[in-house]
């Protein structure tokens, strides 16, 4: 009867043994077993690899604006740079309003007509002008009685004309445009009882200071006359001007 009720004892005791056989053999030997000295401090571990990168965290609070800084000094200029493409037309603008009326232009004039007085002396010297001294119009004083020069002020076309009568000897003069002959005339007098006559003329192109005048070609061929029925004259004027969109000339 005792043998009965001392097995379950055997039974814990064996399996008591067994735990700790097993825990010999596994180098486990609970500290309450043994204990004994440190051991020596084992070397480092490896590096771990890096961890997942974290979360975003949320903003912070913004805080109160700072003071004004001072003016900062004044950069260089930079280089200037290419010039940029022409830009489109634009749109045409209003029409603006009429101007006020303006003053009546008067065209450019220019004209002269004179004669030899009957008491005139001749000049018998080769090239010599040839001075018609009395005044038919001459308005706008462009020619020189004592000369005999016309003087251009105008720029543009004139016309000049040399009527002579021709008596007691042959003549034969030049229209001269600053000393170079422009037209020659000539007229033959054979010793008839009246007086024969002599005309001639040309266009020129004249410009400011340009002179115009009549000069004798030989001096024995001086035939000029004037009398009270009769007359010899040089005539000039303005055909047309130069100017465009010029002042206003009187």
């Amino acid at each position: 009867m005792t043998s009965l009720r001392l097995l379950p004892l055997l039974h814990s005791l064996l399996i008591l043994q067994v735990h700790l056989s097993n825990q010999l053999e596994d180098n486990k030997i609970p500290p309450s077993l043994c204990t004994g000295h440190p051991g020596t401090p084992g070397t480092p571990g490896a590096h771990g690899s890096p961890g997942q990168p974290g979360r975003d965290g949320r903003d912070g609070r913004d805080a109160a604006p700072g003071e004004k800084g001072e003016k900062g000094d004044r950069g260089d200029t930079g280089e200037t740079g290419m010039r940029g493409l022409t830009g489109d037309k634009g749109h045409p603008g209003e029409k603006g309003d009429r101007g006020q009326s303006g003053e009546c232009a008067v065209a450019p004039k220019s004209a002269f007509s004179a004669k030899l007085s009957e008491s005139r002396t001749l000049p018998l010297t080769v090239g010599d002008a040839v001075c018609f001294d009395k005044i038919l119009l001459n308005e706008q004083g462009d020619y020189n009685t004592e000369t005999g020069r016309f003087t251009c002020k105008v720029p543009g076309v004139y016309y000049f004309a040399v009527h002579a009568t021709v008596y007691r000897a042959s003549l034969q003069f030049d229209l001269m445009k600053n000393g170079h002959v422009v037209a020659s005339y000539f007229q033959f007098y054979g010793n008839w009882p009246k007086p024969a006559s002599l005309s001639g003329g040309s266009l020129l192109h004249l410009i400011p200071g340009d002179q115009v005048w009549v000069q004798m070609a030989l001096s024995e061929y001086n035939g000029f006359y004037s009398s009270t029925k009769t007359d010899s004259t040089f005539t000039g004027f303005l055909v047309y001007s130069d100017w465009k969109n010029s002042a206003v000339f009187a």
